[in-house]
């Protein structure tokens, strides 16, 4: 009766939590974006007789809770993690994501544990559940790359046209943040700021290559950097490089539509064994229900788990083809 109390309250406190996170994550998204602009300033260097870090005054939120923010700040846990919330433009404080995660563990963990009695498939199931605000995180990252892939030829061209009416570099920035949709204008946006701010060109482009890792922008940046190093038309170099980025992403897209087979294939292939369990369970529970309560059937679990898990590993080394 004890342990039916705990494993209640453990779970209604997830709940609560995971609601709590809902609600909140939608505030604070102005405050964030200004953080965000900022967040580059933090390891460029300005140059002259010698280099000295440029330090803003930047109070970086990690929390909503003072406490807990003062706390993160001092100890710096996770940069990495940071980043990838700042390049998925998530509106979730790192805080925000560790709490959602430990609340979906809870909630997932003590909801297998009380139907199937089975201590280690539960931390499994709670493992797997702790992960998914994480796998969000990295899927909204992706996605916000495929985006700014396929928007940056727009704003070469604009940037090109911008060049040939006679202005400058700085200028054709600004008219791709005031013109470009998101996030192809918000991360211009920040370059255009730091360029206000004082900081060198070189500086501020190595921030955008930091800020979005893909190979089309660091063909840009370095195509710009060559220019005002060796001279020549920019207007001409970023027409042609425009003209490849295209034809980057077309191939990408061709490859896509080949690989489309392989990638349904290893989707119904890794949700089978999942969606027909669940059938079965809702079809006839006793039956199902020997699969985790005798010995054997846990081990046999566990080598399915590994077996699909192994098998999508494989399946998505055969399909990735790097362009």
């Amino acid at each position: 009766m004890l342990l039916t109390a705990i494993l209640v309250f453990v779970a209604v406190f997830g709940a609560v939590v995971l609601a709590a996170l809902v609600i909140a994550g939608t505030a604070g998204t102005e405050k964030k974006q200004i953080i965000e602009r900022l967040e580059s300033l933090q390891d460029s260097v300005r140059r002259g007789s010698r280099e000295e870090s440029v330090s803003l005054l930047r109070e970086e939120m990690l929390s909503r809770i003072p406490v807990i923010n003062r706390w993160l700040v001092e100890l710096d846990l996770f940069p990495q993690l940071r980043k990838v919330l700042i390049q998925g433009d998530v509106p979730l404080t790192l805080a925000g994501l560790m709490a959602s995660s430990v609340a979906l563990a809870a909630v997932g963990g003590v909801a297998c544990y009380w139907r199937t009695r089975a201590l280690p498939f539960s931390l499994v199931m709670a493992a797997a559940a702790a992960s998914l605000p994480f796998v969000y995180v990295w899927f909204k990252r992706y996605q916000r790359f495929n985006r700014f892939e396929e928007l940056l030829p727009q704003a070469l061209d604009l940037m090109v046209n911008a060049l040939r009416a006679g202005h400058s570099l700085i200028s054709a920035m600004e008219m791709v943040a005031r013109e470009v949709p998101e996030p192809v204008g918000l991360e211009f946006r920040k370059t255009f700021d730091e360029q206000n701010f004082g900081l060198d060109m070189r500086d501020s482009l190595t921030n955008l290559a930091r800020r979005m890792p893909t190979h089309d922008i660091q063909i840009v940046v370095t195509a710009i950097l060559i220019q005002k190093e060796t001279g020549g038309n920019l207007a001409e170099i970023l027409e042609k490089v425009a003209h490849i980025i295209r034809e980057r992403f077309r191939l990408k897209r061709q490859i896509r539509v080949h690989t489309a087979q392989g990638r349904l294939t290893g989707w119904i292939l890794t949700a089978l064994p999942v969606v027909l369990g669940a059938l079965m369970y809702l079809k006839n529970p006793v039956y199902m229900s020997r699969l985790w309560n005798h010995p054997t059937g846990i081990k046999l679990m566990y080598a399915a788990v590994a077996m699909i898990i192994l098998g999508g590993l494989t399946i998505r080394k055969i399909i990735r083809i790097r362009v």
